[in-house]
């Protein structure tokens, strides 16, 4: 199952900017599609491989911060060709 995964992450915490860089350098550096815009950056891939790698960065970047959000979503479909039609 393809699946579409939408990540904010948000370090409380004065040196932010180093840890969302890292996170998303990690997520670039995957096998995965990986989109950004200003707001989130959107992961792509199949359940199963995407999800424990997720993991795996998510508690990486959490072990380096103090306090941080992380908000995220997922579709049960893969989004990475949307294109707007209006």
């Amino acid at each position: 199952m393809r699946i579409s995964v939408d990540l904010t992450l948000s370090p409380l915490q004065d040196d932010y900017e180093i840890h969302v860089i890292n996170f998303i350098k990690a997520l670039r550096d995957s096998k995965f599609t990986v989109l950004e815009n200003p707001l989130s950056t959107q992961i792509f891939g199949d359940y199963h491989e995407l999800m424990p790698f997720l993991t795996a960065q998510i508690h990486k970047s959490f072990e380096e911060q103090t306090i941080c959000v992380l908000t995220m979503k997922v579709v049960k479909t893969d989004r990475s060709d949307y294109e707007p039609n209006f």
